[in-house]
């Protein structure tokens, strides 16, 4: 008991325990605050590197889903498309997309969105990819230009972006014709570019067509370059024969463009960009336009035109000096005898020291008339028959004068040795003709008929030698004699079948040295059966 009291004394002097409230930051208030600085910064690092909000005005939104639709350039994602809905007018539809930070430096009125799809255009197909990722948002960045968060999409892709190295032309026509946008350029059959834009001048008349022509090709167009239409198949028949030209079967079917230079390429500098060049129907056009300058001459021929038509070419020595533009008949009011003029157009820059004035060409001319300058028709191909007018010098000929039929100097002219040849093979064949060629084969077939018989007599007798046989062999052989005096009697000397062959050889052997003259002839001067017997050079 004492023991008790004793430890309850002891209990009651001991002092008593002063409460103070704890001073200081517990720790454990760290981690709430520490996950409130992380977010706060992970929401200012997305706010900060949250790039501009760009409008995109489209036609269609097909293909397209908001939240999922990329933005992409050179197959990177740099965007994403935010929100899809109607305009207040819902007749497009206002797609909002959010690009990448930094995107500003490249969002310029200069810079293009299209929708990218599987397409096929122009023979080409693109695209393909999005068949199973499904459609994209492309973009053209251009980055210089005025900045701007508003676009209106393209309906087709580009065919050339501003990253393509290369330079654009103007080509003006009269009409499009079968040119349609990615229709091909060609370059000495070589594709080199293609049509990226066409339509109507200023004056609405004609037809303005942008062209894309890639580097280093590029450089090939100057000044003097010539562009043509080469879409399809272009065939003419001409003197020269049947002309096919075509670039490719991908011009065929979509039309193309091709250009060319005649000059030195390597002479002339490149021209400039967006200069604008006229765009000619065919190749050959593009020469025609070289020379302005033409006179009109006449010319009279006293034999047949036939093969000789509008277009037909007038050369001189082989040298294209203009063409054919008229032909008709007329009859003299005087001699009431039927007369061909011809009308041809000669272009006397072609002839270097030619006089282009219409006055120094009459006294040229006067001059090249009295040295025998004159006309002739020649045949330009033996296949189809064309003519051409050829023009040359034939001292020989007779004295012509210059004269004139209004305004137009009429050029004398010649009969062509091609027709003097002609009537002499016609000769030739007539007096063949006349040669009695079936008579002497009926004369020829009777007798190789009895002489066929005779010999099938003494076949049939040769494996017999019994007593029979040797009188049937003397009656075959006095057979056979008999023939054989019938057949001398006939092809004697003085019977009338040899005489007939006697005259036909003679006919035949006066037509082999006529022959042999003209092959002769042939043979020394193949030419001549285009141009003529040569004449002596003037």
């Amino acid at each position: 008991m004492s023991e008790e009291l004793s430890r309850y004394d002891r209990m009651e002097e001991l002092p008593e325990a002063e409460i103070k409230p704890k001073m200081g930051f517990s720790i454990v208030w760290l981690i709430p605050i520490l996950a409130l600085v992380i977010g706060g910064w992970l929401v200012y690092k997305a706010w900060s590197e949250k790039g501009p909000v760009v409008t995109l005005t489209l036609k269609s939104a097909e293909g397209l889903e908001a939240g999922k639709t990329k933005v992409k350039y050179k197959d990177v994602d740099i965007g994403q498309v935010e929100e899809i809905s109607l305009s207040e007018d819902i007749s497009t539809v206002i797609v909002k997309l959010q690009m990448q930070d930094g995107a500003e430096s490249f969002l310029t009125d200069r810079t293009r969105f299209w929708v990218v799809r599987a397409r096929v255009a122009a023979g080409k197909v693109s695209g393909l990819g999005t068949i199973f990722s499904g459609a994209y948002i492309g973009i053209d960045p251009v980055k210089e230009g005025k900045p701007t968060l508003e676009f209106v999409g393209l309906e087709e892709p580009p065919l050339v972006t501003t990253d393509t190295p290369g330079r654009l032309f103007t080509l003006k026509a009269a009409g499009l014709g079968s040119l349609d946008i990615g229709s091909p350029v060609y370059y000495r059959e070589i594709e080199v570019g293609q049509v990226v834009q066409y339509g109507f001048d200023e004056s609405g008349r004609a037809v303005d067509i942008k062209i894309f022509i890639q580097t280093p090709h590029d450089r090939q167009v100057t000044d003097n370059t010539r562009f043509w239409n080469a879409s399809g198949i272009d065939m003419s028949l001409d003197a020269t024969g049947i002309k096919v030209d075509t670039q490719s079967l991908i011009s065929i079917m979509l039309g193309g463009i091709a250009f060319d230079d005649g000059s030195d390429p390597l002479a002339a500098e490149p021209a400039a960009e967006n200069t604008a060049f006229p765009l000619y129907a065919n190749k050959d056009e593009t020469t025609k336009e070289n020379y302005t300058n033409q006179n009109y001459f006449l010319i009279y021929f006293n034999q047949s035109v036939r093969g000789l038509s509008v277009g037909s070419p007038v050369e001189f020595r082989g040298i294209k000096l203009g063409e054919v533009i008229d032909i008709h008949a007329v009859v003299d009011d005087k001699t009431r005898v039927f007369r061909i003029p011809v009308t041809v157009a000669i272009k006397p820059e072609r002839i270097h020291g030619f006089g282009a004035a219409a006055k120094s060409t009459r006294e040229d001319l006067r001059k090249y008339v009295d040295r025998g300058f004159r006309a002739v028709l020649r045949s330009g191909n033996l296949v189809t028959g064309q003519l051409f007018v050829d023009l040359d010098f034939f001292p020989d000929d007779p004295p012509r004068e210059l004269t004139f039929e209004g305004t137009y100097p009429v050029i004398p002219s010649r009969t062509t040795e091609i027709k003097e040849i002609t009537e002499s093979i016609a000769e030739i064949v007539k007096k063949f003709e006349k040669i009695p060629i079936d008579e002497i084969g009926a004369d020829l077939q009777r007798t190789i008929l009895a002489t066929t018989a005779t010999m099938n007599r003494i076949e049939r007798l040769a494996g017999r030698f019994d007593a029979e046989t040797v009188p049937a062999m003397t009656e075959a052989l006095e057979s056979l004699r008999s023939t054989l005096a019938d057949l001398e009697a006939g092809l004697g000397s003085d019977s009338p079948v040899n005489f007939q062959l006697r005259e036909a050889l003679g006919d035949f052997s006066e037509m082999t040295r006529s022959l042999r003259g003209l092959t002769d002839y042939l043979e020394r001067h193949p030419e001549s059966l285009i141009f003529g017997k040569e004449g002596d050079q003037p």
